[in-house]
């Protein structure tokens, strides 16, 4: 499903967490708003484009990093089936857009990135 939709930085940094570790992540860094989870290219991107930028240690194929001032955000899954970006407007708000799977809008969802009115008005666009 294509994907266009302003959301909050948080929200995305709950989507990358629901998506790849939200099983194993820290609890210190799960707290911590400035803590994002990375991946490598060839496990599937997940990236974060920002001003600065501390490692602060890897799990599994997931490093965690301290960022601040986020300019961008790249999410490809493993399969593929989703690719995602996210670019900073204002503040902390950006423009999400691409493709997603089904099991991406699940988390898109739980992430409170999406809500019911945005499928039913991309089912409307689609029929």
């Amino acid at each position: 499903m294509r994907i266009e939709v302003v959301c909050n930085l948080e929200d995305v940094r709950r989507f990358l967490i629901l998506s790849t570790c939200s099983s194993f992540i820290p609890e210190e860094f799960l707290r911590d708003s400035k803590v994002f989870p990375e991946r490598p290219r060839e496990k599937g991107t997940m990236y974060v484009e920002a001003e600065d930028k501390e490692t602060l240690g890897s799990i599994r194929d997931i490093q965690f990093t301290r960022v601040s001032n986020v300019l961008g955000v790249i999410y490809n899954s493993k399969s593929g089936l989703t690719k995602l970006k996210w670019r900073h407007i204002k503040d902390s708000l950006g423009k999400l857009s691409g493709e997603a799977s089904g099991n991406s809008l699940v988390n898109l969802f739980q992430a409170g990135i999406l809500d019911e009115s945005y499928v039913k008005k991309s089912r409307r666009n689609f029929y």
